[in-house]
Order: structure tokens, then sequence, then C-alpha cells
């Protein structure tokens, strides 16, 4: 049984699909379950002397009060299931950080949702510089999907 579990969520469906999987698999209430939302930052164009597209603190303080609301009811939910939840929020690259809470906290699973139709849930597959997370994690990774929907 996974004694340290860490699940991806951001709010979209897909990641819902994680949260489902995790409460699925029933670790019990002594396994830690690291839910963890990461915040992306938005990139920044420069071109000359002028940047576009560059988040003000109010975006910023914005993206982080939604993301901390998204995170509470992942919380929630897993709690009401009976999982001992610790939860987590960063900024980066997603699979950047989870690599590194991975080693960090000795984690022995990653669950991340994926859709088959939606090239965003490849934002926790696919770093800044293409790198696969299940090429970076020294554990095991669960990938829950939508059974309801076929693939293309």
């Amino acid at each position: 049984m996974y004694r340290k579990i860490l699940v991806a969520y951001n709010g979209t469906p897909e990641s819902r699909l994680a949260l489902h999987e995790c409460v699925r698999l029933n670790p019990g209430e002594r396994a830690e379950v690291h839910l963890l939302a990461v915040i992306t930052p938005l990139p920044i164009v420069l071109a000359g002397e002028f940047a576009a597209a560059l988040p003000t603190v109010a975006d910023e303080q914005a993206e982080r009060r939604a993301m901390e609301q998204v995170l509470e009811s992942g919380r929630q939910m897993l709690q009401n299931a009976g999982l001992h939840v610790i939860t987590h929020l960063d900024v980066g690259d997603p699979p950047d950080i989870i690599a590194d809470m991975v080693n960090k906290l000795g984690i022995e699973l990653v669950i991340v949702g994926h859709s088959r139709h939606k090239p965003f849930a490849l934002r926790w597959w696919r770093g800044a510089m293409d790198s696969l997370l299940v090429e970076r994690v020294r554990c095991s990774v669960l990938v829950a999907a939508d059974p309801q929907r076929a693939p293309a």
C-alpha cells in the first residue's frame, strides 16, 4: 500500500478525476495524501524595449486566491473520504514542482488527471524543456482518465 501519495489538482475536470482515483485507491487514514496545486507564471514576451503580457501584482494575487479556493475544495473532498490531506500551493513549471516534491517528501505515487481531448491537460506532463513527468520522477505515476470518453 502506498504511504505517501501526491495528487496534482488544478480544479479542471481532468484533475478532479485524479481526486476520485485517489479516493478509489482507498489508501487509508494512515497514508499521507499531498494535494498539490501549481500556479504557472504567465509568460513574459519581450520585444525590443517593450514587454507584452506583463502580469501585475493584482493579477498574481487574484490567481493565488482562486487557486487557494480550488485547493481547499479538493482538500475537503479528500478529507470527507477519510484521508489525511496536506495541501501545497506552489508557483512554477508543474513537472519541476512535482519532481521536487517527489524527492523532498519521499512520494511513492503521483496521481494526475488526463483528457485525451484537451491539450491543456498536457501541462502536468511536459515542462518548459519538454521533459516528460514520468521520466523525471522516481516513483509510480497513475494517470486518471475518464472511462466514459473513448479516445478519438
